[in-house]
């Protein structure tokens, strides 16, 4: 899954860099015979309906041209709101300082969920302080990690 992911990403992100837009992830989920596409768009000042919609009907014609998937598929359009996925260890530096959900892939410290303030970064290590306490999570470990919304 994680191939036809990257291969999605590299075709679907010119197109909305175009758009004046970056890709901030893409999710690519297939269940029985519904297949769906999502991908989060963001920009400075932040996304509106308009640049979603500009953005589906471009990338709409992009993959009908290139058609790198093979059954019927339904592609939305997002912006990664206020709790967003983060997709790439570079988005990890926006939001130092601020309090992220994260769930590991495996067992880490006899844990796999994990909510903290997030210190920083080290190497290919995410620091996140949970409880008074420090842990270094390997990025490779990590399956999903979101930002925790403040009101």
């Amino acid at each position: 899954m994680a191939g036809i992911q990257a291969k999605l990403e590299k075709i679907v992100e010119s197109a909305i860099t175009a758009l004046g837009c970056e890709l901030w992830g893409l999710d690519y989920f297939v269940q029985g015979k519904k297949t769906l596409l999502r991908i989060y768009i963001d920009k400075p000042g932040g996304v509106v309906i308009e640049d979603c919609e500009a953005v589906s009907r471009q990338i709409s014609s992009v993959l009908d041209v290139e058609d790198p998937i093979a059954a019927e598929y339904t592609l939305e359009v997002s912006s990664p709101g206020m709790d967003r996925r983060l997709y790439k260890l570079t988005q990890y530096d926006e939001f130092i300082g601020q309090k992220l959900t994260v769930k590991l892939r495996m067992g880490f410290e006899g844990r796999k969920n994990f909510t903290g303030i997030l210190k920083g970064i080290e190497e290919d290590e995410v620091v996140l302080e949970v409880d008074n306490e420090e842990y270094l999570l390997p990025y490779e470990l990590i399956d999903k990690a979101n930002v925790v919304p403040t009101y």
